[in-house]
């Protein structure tokens, strides 16, 4: 099994330029790269693929006599370049992502090397000497590639991916652990338990400080040393909210992954709900789709079985008891006194309550589940109960 880890490493003045080098020259492939493949097609419509026909290229262009400095840097490193353009347009056509678009010298910076070598404090890469590195975990496996990176506040990191030779952990067929997820805002989690998570709320929390930041920054010159200054300044203090906001993330998804054999969340498509620029910002800071991927590689790393919500499944409006779905729910449905009782249905002539008062409108969320078709959780009615204190669920198909 592959595992990626991160690691800060401190460059000499010498190795920090011939780093800013080989990113130039990496980018320079890719738009150039991007540049041939949107010249021929709009001049002699002709589509072509870049690693079948820009790829080769890269051997004979070096030879020339305006592109010999491309020989300095590692060539391995300038065919990903090309590589990356290519799923660029695979993704563009699949409707993943937009047109590929040139890269800016500004902002975060990446080359690949799948030729590198982790020391004992150290990284060795190709043409370069051993740069110091903060290895503050043990590097278990065959290296399979070193990631460099250089952020906006001109900090340099590697990315060093490792492969282990064993499989993935086996997923319990017998489940007696087994925890729903509501994400939310003034909740980042709510459980069907009714466990709470608060939102730490990273970004809202640093608002005053990014703000001055940013004025700051507006007020200088432009191309100035100032400013170059007060760019790395703010770009720091987003890079403290990320980092905050990435730690709040990782100890949450390894507690509820060791807590838990299997795991329910939503879907949520924060894109179209960042629509309503009233929470956008809220929705932003909050990164949902950013959780669920660290829960995601951790729970089959350990073995845990996640499950994910269609998005179009209503979660909410689903009650756990009887499957009725009810048709409005507002965002005040919590404290409206209709609340007390969420609707009855018509049996022999005569209406009875079904919800219990105490069930509120986001512990549905479990039961909700169960009704679903496609579902191959499967539940022991007969074990369930709600004085045992356990939940013992039974064969995951």
């Amino acid at each position: 099994m592959k595992r990626a880890t991160k690691v800060r490493i401190y460059p000499t003045g010498e190795q920090a330029a011939f780093l800013n080098a080989q990113f130039g020259a990496v980018r320079f492939t890719y738009n150039k790269a991007l540049h041939i493949s949107r010249h021929m097609y709009q001049r002699h419509g002709v589509s072509l693929k870049p690693t079948r026909d820009i790829k080769p290229l890269l051997a004979v262009v070096k030879k020339s006599r305006r592109y010999s400095w491309l020989k300095e840097f590692d060539s391995l490193a300038l065919q990903q370049a090309v590589i990356n353009l290519d799923r660029a347009f695979a993704n563009f056509f699949q409707k993943r992502a937009g047109f590929p678009t040139f890269k800016s010298k500004q902002g975060k910076q990446s080359s690949y090397h799948p030729n590198g070598k982790v020391l004992t404090d150290a990284i060795q890469l190709p043409k370069l000497k051993p740069i110091r590195a903060n290895i503050h975990r043990e590097i278990v496996g065959k290296i399979s590639s070193i990631t460099i990176t250089r952020n906006a506040a001109g900090k340099y990191y590697a990315s060093i991916l490792a492969d282990d030779g064993q499989d993935a952990a086996a997923k319990p067929t017998y489940i007696t652990r087994v925890t729903g997820y509501d994400l939310g805002l003034s909740h980042y989690l709510i459980g069907n338990d009714g466990g709470k998570v608060l939102n730490p709320r990273h970004l809202v929390n640093a608002h005053r400080r990014l703000r001055r930041d940013s004025k700051a920054l507006s007020r200088k010159k432009q191309g100035s040393t100032n400013r170059r200054k007060a760019l790395i300044c703010l770009a720091a203090q987003h890079e403290r909210v990320a980092n905050g906001r990435a730690d709040f993330q990782h100890k949450l998804s390894r507690r509820i992954i060791d807590e838990n054999q299997a795991v329910i969340v939503e879907t949520l498509k924060s894109v179209n709900m960042m629509k309503n620029r009233h929470l956008a910002r809220h929705i932003g800071d909050a990164a949902w789709s950013g959780f669920v991927k660290k829960l995601a590689y951790k729970a089959e790393s350990a073995g845990v079985h996640l499950v994910k919500l269609d998005q179009w499944f209503a979660s909410s409006k689903t009650c756990h008891c009887c499957g009725h779905k009810m048709p409005k729910m507002p965002l005040n449905f919590d404290d409206a006194p209709s609340a007390q009782l969420t609707h009855h249905f018509l049996m022999d002539e005569e209406i009875l309550p079904v919800c219990s008062p105490e069930y509120a409108r986001r512990y549905d969320l479990m039961g909700s589940l169960l009704n679903l078709p496609h579902c191959t959780l499967l539940h022991d009615r007969q074990a369930w109960s709600n004085d045992s204190g356990t939940d013992e669920w039974h064969s995951w198909a």
